[in-house]
């Protein structure tokens, strides 16, 4: 029995994606620890370490061959930086000079994609690395070959797992799609309180921070996919697995509608337990989520189980039930059921699809969308793009560059022995925003101070050179281990790690007090950097979040439209509408999380962004119950009144768009009040899919008045000019 359950733990934590990268690290550390110790080289430990640690940091997914050119590629700019801080060490303007251009143009290549922006951040890594042991280097070969040797030893252990397990990355970026699903289910759960003072609104928040965290594990989880695609499209092996994405994807969709207002279903029901019933089935579906992606993970077949058919059924039981009363006053209300009954009855089709996803219906257009940049060319034009002061990236390089040439101007200044430590901190702690910054500089000094406190007693626990090699490999492994989930205590062990390294040439106490204080220092720039260089305080920036929102939302809701016209087709420009829109929804929600964390004299309209935000996406779950029963109409009487009705909601859709990106105060335009009423008529017509299609419509039109408020709130609050025309217009 207990062997059995070592067993399944084991596999577990194989499937694992943070214990495989740190699997791989370990490997590679005891690779150069053992020989090194075996061997007696001791001052060649530490840059080896080092190159290792660069590697893995620039380490992304992708193909065989991708993978390969990556590596060659990363070992190039490694050889570059390297060499240029052994070039340039001695003469402090010249290496100001070049620490200022390399920083900010290998930031730039950011633009191109996520893999450039880990080799630049790693390759800016390494030239400080270089600079750490550049006063001992014998000659100028010396800690360019070594840490390339440590660098290339990693590259070549990542390249040999590849080749013997392919598919891992996919697996686990599937997995951890569905685990957000669950936790998405479990927060949508909650709007279903059968309560007559029902608030959606801070319910409706939590879905869509939640829901931000599904469209990242989604786009990474394409990402995944394109790697191993040609031109977006899938090659064989893939196949399977890009049908899953399909399903999560169709999922989403109707995980993220809302077919009526919460608060009024809530107060129709509070009596009854059918809300209960359809908490009951979402808590069921959120843990078939997280079976599917346990199941995922370590690649086994997923096992649908009885319970959530089981909830499905008593809530079936549970609605025919309610209509066996005749209740007239129930009868739109348990329309709407029937119509969220049928989406999560698809929802749990499609979860039991998982493991036969052939058995599925699917589109035969089956490319995905290939975003990345394609040749010389391209990749040029996208750098050239970002050179604008707007720019969020042209912006971070610039502070970057500065923060750092004047850390270098600091250590110069104060002739400080170790003082590189000082950039090393900058380089971690300066992020793109002040949020993000200051969410990094705390843990980075808790994380050091409690490293040098953990490590000063085990230096004298264990003065042999045996133990410290252990305990730096180890301190390594649980850096990597706790990078992207505990940053506090993954600086905690990469300082214990540095501590040995530089023990092993004999320096061990000697770096305690200088690390401590050069991080403060590096911390200290950090902050400036990004609080006076170029500050992108979110509420400037708000008001283009949303317009992108709304504009999106648009685009989406047309293509919805249309293929009530023509029929359901998950085209590519279909996927690509719906998956900007939901891009979109979580680039607010992330814009006014980060606001929150600033100074507060730079943030502003709270309330309203809130509101605006749980508007934005109520309306995007409108259009996703759209999206969701999409099917084609044939009474062409209300094909005019739904084309009449887009017609009127596009119109003010673009003008709330155009709006908020100009950020002025407009009148509000006049709403339709016919067209209002229309929709309302039909609202209490026979359940049709034509029905469903303008009862969405008419909760959209009946948002509009409140988002038009809104933006000239927002305006007025924000541009001075249009507070001083809203006080000459009162």
């Amino acid at each position: 029995m207990q062997k059995n359950r070592f067993r399944f733990n084991l596999r577990r934590y194989w499937a694992n994606d943070r214990i495989n990268y740190s699997i791989r690290v370990l490997i590679a550390l005891v690779g150069v620890a053992l020989p090194c110790w075996h061997l007696g080289l001791t001052t060649e430990i530490t840059p080896l370490v080092l190159g290792i640690i660069a590697a893995a940091l620039a380490e992304t997914d992708d193909n065989l061959t991708g993978r390969i050119k990556g590596l060659a590629m990363t070992l190039t700019c490694f050889l570059i930086a390297s060499f240029s801080i052994e070039i340039l060490f001695d003469t402090p303007l010249f290496f100001a000079i070049g620490l200022f251009v390399s920083t900010f143009g290998f930031i730039m290549l950011g633009a191109i994609g996520a893999r450039y922006a880990s080799i630049a951040f790693a390759s800016l890594l390494l030239a400080v690395y270089t600079m750490l042991g550049a006063d001992t280097s014998p000659n100028l070969w010396y800690q360019p070959v070594i840490l390339l040797a440590g660098a290339a030893w990693y590259g070549s252990l990542s390249l040999l797992w590849h080749i013997f397990w392919p598919n891992q990355p996919v697996q686990q970026s599937l997995a951890r799609v569905f685990t957000e699903f669950s936790r998405y289910l479990d927060s949508k759960s909650k709007l279903f309180e059968p309560v007559s003072n029902l608030v959606p609104q801070p319910l409706r928040i939590e879905a869509a921070q939640k829901n931000a965290q599904v469209v990242a594990a989604l786009n990474s989880a394409k990402a995944t996919l394109l790697h191993r695609a040609r031109r977006g499209h899938p090659n064989a092996t893939g196949d399977r697995f890009l049908k899953i994405y399909f399903l999560a994807q169709d999922i989403h969709e109707r995980a993220s509608s809302s077919h009526y207002r919460y608060q009024d279903l809530a107060a129709t029901f509070q009596r009854s337990d059918v809300l209960f019933r359809f908490q009951r089935l979402l808590t069921s579906q959120a843990n078939e989520c997280r079976a599917v992606s346990h199941a995922l993970a370590m690649g086994k077949p997923y096992q649908h189980s009885v319970e959530s058919i089981r909830a499905l059924d008593e809530l079936q039981e549970s609605l025919i039930h309610l209509k066996s009363q005749n209740n007239p006053e129930w009868r739109s209300y348990l329309i709407q059921l029937d119509y969220l009954f049928n989406n999560l009855a698809t929802v749990e089709r499609q979860l039991s699809n998982v493991s036969n996803p052939d058995a599925a219906p699917t589109d035969p257009d089956i490319e995905l969308a290939d975003t990345e940049a394609r040749g010389a060319k391209e990749m040029w034009k996208r750098v050239i793009s970002q050179f604008k002061p707007d720019s969020m990236l042209f912006r971070h390089a610039l502070r970057m560059a500065i923060a750092l040439t004047v850390g270098y101007g600091c250590i110069q200044f104060l002739e400080l022995e170790r003082g590189y430590w000082i950039l090393l901190t900058t380089l971690f702690v300066c992020q793109p925003n002040y949020s993000a910054t200051r969410q990094k500089l705390v843990q980075r000094v808790i994380g050091t101070l409690g490293g040098l406190l953990v490590g000063i007693p085990l230096l004298y626990l264990f003065p042999g050179q045996e133990g410290q090699l252990v305990l730096m490999v180890l301190a390594g492994v649980l850096f990597f281990a706790f990078r992207t989930v505990q940053y506090g205590l993954a600086t905690a062990f990469i300082t214990l790690l540095v501590l040995f390294c530089f023990n092993q040439l004999g320096e061990g106490f000697a770096v305690i007090l200088p690390r401590l204080g050069d991080t403060l220092l590096g911390c200290l720039l950090a902050v400036l950097a990004v609080s006076f260089i170029l500050p992108d305080w979110q509420a400037n920036r708000l008001h283009t979040v949303m317009a992108s929102a709304i504009k999106t939302n648009c685009d989406y809701l047309a293509q919805i439209i249309g293929q009530y016209r023509i029929g359901k087709k998950d085209s590519l420009n279909y996927r690509i509408a719906r998956r900007n829109a939901h891009n979109t929804d979580a680039q607010l929600s992330t814009a006014i999380s980060n606001m929150l964390a600033e100074p507060g004299r730079y943030r502003m309209c709270t309330d309203e962004s809130f509101r605006f935000l749980t508007l934005n996406h109520a309306m995007l779950s409108y259009i996703s119950a759209l999206g969701a029963h999409r099917t084609r109409l044939e009474d062409e009487h209300t094909h005019q009144l739904v084309a009449q009705s887009h017609r009127l909601i596009h119109a003010h859709l673009d003008c709330l768009a155009e709006q908020l990106s100009s950020n002025q105060v407009i009148p509000t335009p006049v709403i339709d009040t016919e067209i209002e009423q229309r929709l309302a008529q039909w609202r209490d017509e026979d359940c049709t899919s034509g029905r469903m299609v303008l009862q969405q419509l008419h909760l959209i039109h009946r948002m509009l008045p409140e988002l038009h408020s809104l933006a000239n709130k927002l305006a007025a609050r924000t541009n001075k000019k249009a507070v001083k025309a809203v006080k000459s217009n009162s």
